[in-house]
């Protein structure tokens, strides 16, 4: 049809900033509809990636050897390289929207950074995507990565067993994947093959190094709400009615915002916890004061909760101290296995003073 020739030229004259923009669009998409990750849609929607991935990874390859395809818009070669490079995109965006939410930034950096640095690769690199082993990389580190929350959903169950078979689960598909590869394009893996195993094994030793350090977000697990509180009833309604000191815009820029503690009043710190449906755990709230001597923080209580998983807003519940020595605080919300889900920090300031205090529910 006569309008797709200038649209294909116009895409090929302006092909990197048009990527770019689809990038940082898709991320943005992905982050307003991408809503709970234990729906079907969204399995259904990474799923759909990852089959998309591998069949345009064994066509690139087939039509590699096209003459003058690097840069043609005319060429196919051209286009299966701009549709891996967005799908790769939107799969990436993906995860780090549901692993950002499912984690304390400063907790489980590494794990966030790498997927970031996936993400900016799969932008900046595009000339690698002539290379099978850079792309069965990225290819198996999206499969890894959906593993690690699509298997706790499934089995109805968190827990180291559940890791570890996630990344059984994700050899499994990349070594299919590779078979596939091996009976089309032979000769051509062949040529990678060591470069392709090495990459696949250092993926994965450092998956597993970042989890057993507690560097990867507890995913499917996310802190949907959490906050320090003077005081918290549950009214009938089966909500909480929660009090506390409104400090205003300024109060948001605080790593650790003033809480004033008024002397044999206690302090209570309240966390809302998503867990997929059927997901029944328990989580430890554990109360830390940061020593300025030893400038080390200092655990002061382990307080066991119970949560229930299927409430969209996350399950709410709550742990209470009295008479805190002033200082830093922070309440580490954790699984049982000591992965963190959230951090709940403030600053305790003794008061004898009538606060003026704000009702929310919760």
């Amino acid at each position: 049809m006569f309008f797709i020739e200038p649209i294909r030229n116009f895409y090929g004259r302006f092909e990197r900033p048009i990527s770019s923009l689809s990038l940082i669009l898709g991320f943005v998409f992905d982050a307003f509809t991408l809503r709970r990750v234990d729906t079907l849609f969204e399995n259904v929607w990474i799923l759909g990636h990852l089959i998309i991935l591998g069949i345009f990874i064994i066509l690139i390859h087939i039509k590699e050897n096209e003459a003058g395809s690097e840069g043609n818009p005319k060429k196919a070669h051209f286009w299966y390289v701009n549709i891996l490079q967005f799908f790769f995109g939107g799969t990436l965006s993906a995860y780090l929207v549901f692993y950002f939410r499912s984690s304390d930034i400063f907790t489980t950096w590494p794990f966030i950074a790498l997927l970031v640095i996936a993400f900016i690769a799969n932008e900046s690199l595009k000339r690698h995507y002539i290379r099978l082993s850079f792309q069965i990389s990225l290819f198996f580190l999206s499969i890894y990565s959906f593993m690690i929350f699509l298997v706790p959903i499934i089995f109805r169950q968190i827990s180291v067993w559940m890791f570890l078979l996630a990344g059984l689960f994700s050899l499994i598909f990349i070594f299919v994947f590779i078979k596939i590869l091996i009976y089309l394009i032979k000769d051509k893996y062949f040529q990678s093959r060591r470069l392709i195993i090495l990459l696949i094994s250092g993926i994965f030793t450092l998956i597993n190094a970042l989890y057993f350090t507690n560097l990867i977000p507890p995913i499917p697990l996310s802190l949907k709400d959490a906050g320090a509180y003077h005081s918290i009833q549950k009214n009938a309604e089966g909500n909480y009615d929660v009090t506390y000191e409104n400090q205003g815009w300024r109060g948001y820029f605080k790593l650790y915002p003033d809480f004033k503690e008024t002397l044999g009043k206690p302090i209570y710190a309240f966390s809302a916890i998503f867990s997929p449906k059927d997901i029944n755990l328990n989580i430890v709230h554990e109360w830390q004061h940061y020593n300025e001597a030893s400038r080390k923080w200092t655990t002061e209580s382990l307080i066991n909760l119970s949560v229930n998983g299927g409430r969209g807003g996350g399950f709410r519940t709550y742990s209470m101290r009295t008479n805190l020595t002033t200082g830093k605080w922070r309440v580490n919300i954790k699984t049982e296995q000591n992965q963190t889900i959230g951090i709940l920090r403030f600053n305790v300031i003794l008061t004898d003073t009538d606060l003026v205090l704000t009702r929310m529910i919760k």
